[in-house]
């Protein structure tokens, strides 16, 4: 197909797959509703329906490549893709700082009330005799029970260096493609998506050690809480990120992209350079202090 004129906005027409997503995601919704009140076949409804939204992905994601591979995608089109993908990051940005939020409200703010800062001594001891309002607590009780916490210079300092070498690994890739370099493109690619996979291994290991060594779990009160949700969260991201890019790692070894045409290595990169961020947050605040 001809590349659309630089005045004209490609649109496209009677595509199927928003309608697809929507079933996908009701049957979802509507299955885990049932499936929280414990009927039989909800479970079945519910891989049904990620089969349907994984469909989706699959056709629609081809559908834009097979667009933008053949010249449909002109300046006016990657200025959209640049913006959604803008408007994507801040998104998840503010997604982090709610449980970021959270977390400096509970360790600056509900944790010393709770130790009688600003109630006074007499409150405290008359509601929670005895509790010290150090950090890190499971509350007053210690719900969850006893917990040690994982050190910081262990297993999360070693995904540290890890994520930081993924990204100088994908800049290096970057750099490649803009210099039409395809074998170092692709070695470069590789390895950013096999460093990422080596972050959630480690990170699956951490997680086994905090609830069968530590006794940290997921109920350990409000640092559980606060601890496997920004982790955790993070880590879904990471998984999500090395999908991403090794989808982009197989398009640059079919020989697509190009050194003046490649918003979609570019979207990624993006997306993986604010993970590498968020996780400095979360070392510092959440593993250091």
């Amino acid at each position: 197909m001809a590349q659309h004129a630089e005045n004209s906005y490609y649109v496209p027409h009677g595509t199927k797959w928003p309608m697809v997503g929507s079933i996908g995601l009701v049957t979802m919704l509507a299955s885990a509703a049932f499936w929280m009140n414990d009927y039989r076949t909800a479970p079945w409804t519910f891989m049904l329906g990620a089969a349907i939204l994984i469909y989706m992905v699959f056709g629609w994601f081809a559908q834009v490549i097979r667009e933008s591979e053949s010249g449909m995608y002109n300046a006016q089109v990657d200025t959209s893709f640049r913006l959604g993908m803008m408007w994507f990051i801040f998104s998840e940005v503010m997604f982090f700082a709610c449980f970021f939020g959270a977390l400096f409200y509970v360790r600056a703010l509900a944790v010393p009330w709770l130790g009688g800062e600003g109630t006074g001594a007499a409150t405290n001891e008359l509601l929670w005799q005895g509790y010290q309002a150090v950090w890190p607590t499971a509350g007053p009780g210690e719900i969850g029970g006893p917990f040690l916490t994982i050190p910081a210079f262990g297993v999360p300092f070693l995904n540290t260096l890890i994520l930081l070498t993924s990204g100088f690994t994908v800049t290096m890739a970057h750099h490649a493609l803009k210099k039409d370099h395809r074998k170092a493109l692709v070695f470069w690619l590789f390895a950013t998506v096999a460093l990422g996979a080596l972050f959630v291994y480690f990170q699956a290991l951490e997680y086994h050690e905090a609830y069968t060594v530590l006794g940290l779990t997921l109920g350990s009160g409000i640092y559980g809480s606060t601890f496997f949700m920004l982790t955790g969260f993070h880590g879904m991201h990471v998984t999500l990120g090395a999908i991403m890019l090794l989808v982009i790692a197989i398009r640059c070894a079919r020989g697509h992209f190009h050194p003046d045409h490649h918003f979609g290595f570019e979207a990624v990169a993006w997306y993986w350079h604010f993970v590498d961020v968020v996780w400095l947050g979360l070392f510092i605040f959440v593993y250091v202090f």
